[in-house]
C-alpha cells in the first residue's frame, strides 16, 4: 500500500509540469517553435511510432548499452574481486585506475574515431569506460568490506579460496555489487547518448541531433523524454531484481562509485 502511495506522490511533479506546459502553450506564454504544444509532440510521437523509426533508434541504443554494459561487467567484476581478495596487488593498479577514472569517456571520442572510425566499436567503448568504474569500485568495496572473522571461520572449516568466495565473500559483497550495476547502467546511458550525438547514424542521440538540424523541436522533446522513461524503467527493473536477490538490503543506496 505504501509503495502505491509513494508512486502516486511521485507523479505529482510530472503532472504539474505537464499542466504548466499545456497551459503555457494554450496562452502563448512562449514561442511555440521553441517549445511546441503537447498536441504537436503527441502527433509527432504517433507518427514516428507508427513508421517504426522510434523503435529502430531505441533498439539500437539499447543494444549498445547492453553490450557495453556486459563487457564492462566482465572486466570490472573479476578485477575488483582479485584486488579485493589479494590486497597486495592494489599497489600495482591504484595509480593507473585513479588516472583513468578522472578522464571523461566523451573526451576520448576524437581519438576513438581516429583509431576505429565511426562504427559501433567507439560507441561501445564509450559505454564500457563509463560503466567500468561504478561497477569496479562498488564491487571492490563490497569484497574488501567482507567480515574477516567470517573468512577465518570458513578457513578453519577447510574451505578452499574458491569456496570462501562463493559462500562468504560473494553474498556479503552482493549489495555493493548491485549498487554498482545500477549506477553503471545510468552512466552508460548518459555516455552513449553523448557519443551518439557526435558520431552515429542511428540511436536516440542521433535522432535528437538530426531533429535539431531539421528544426524539429517536437522530435527533440520526444528523444529526451524517451531517454528519461527508459532510464526509469531500467532502474525499476534493477530495483525489483535487488528485492529478489538481497531483500534485507532494500532501501540502502550507498554509492562507492567515486564520481
Amino acid at each position: 500500500m505504501n509503495g502505491a502511495a509513494n508512486t502516486l506522490k511521485g507523479l505529482y511533479i510530472p503532472a504539474v509540469l505537464g499542466l504548466a506546459w499545456l497551459a503555457g502553450s494554450h496562452f502563448s506564454l512562449w514561442n511555440s517553435y521553441i517549445i511546441p504544444p503537447p498536441a504537436e509532440v503527441a502527433a509527432a510521437f504517433w507518427q514516428i511510432s507508427s513508421d517504426g523509426s522510434l523503435a529502430k533508434h531505441l533498439l539500437t541504443s539499447v543494444y549498445r548499452v547492453f553490450v557495453g554494459f556486459c563487457a564492462a561487467f566482465l572486466l570490472a567484476f573479476p578485477l575488483a574481486v582479485l584486488l579485493g581478495m589479494f590486497s597486495r596487488l592494489s599497489a600495482y593498479f591504484d595509480i593507473t585506475l585513479e588516472a583513468l577514472r578522472h578522464i571523461p569517456p566523451l573526451a576520448t571520442i576524437p581519438m576513438l574515431i581516429l583509431w576505429f572510425g565511426i562504427g559501433e566499436l567507439p560507441k561501445l567503448m564509450i559505454v564500457v569506460m563509463a560503466t567500468f568504474f561504478p561497477i569496479f569500485f562498488n564491487t571492490l568495496h563490497g569484497v574488501a568490506s567482507c567480515d574477516g572473522k567470517l573468512v577465518e571461520v570458513a578457513r578453519s572449516f577447510g574451505l578452499t579460496r574458491r569456496e570462501i568466495f562463493r559462500r562468504v565473500v560473494l553474498p556479503a559483497s552482493l549489495p555493493s555489487v548491485m549498487v554498482g550495476l545500477r549506477l553503471g547502467l545510468g552512466y552508460s546511458w548518459r555516455a552513449l547518448v553523448g557519443a551518439e550525438l557526435i558520431a552515429a547514424s542511428s540511436g536516440i542521440g542521433y535522432m535528437i541531433l538530426d531533429a535539431q538540424q531539421l528544426s524539429r523541436p517536437d522530435l527533440v522533446i520526444i528523444g529526451i523524454l524517451t531517454i528519461g522513461v527508459m532510464g526509469t524503467l531500467i532502474d525499476l527493473l534493477f530495483f525489483a531484481l535487488t528485492q529478489r536477490l538481497i531483500p534485507w538490503k532494500v532501501g540502502e543506496s550507498t554509492d562507492y562509485g567515486r564520481g
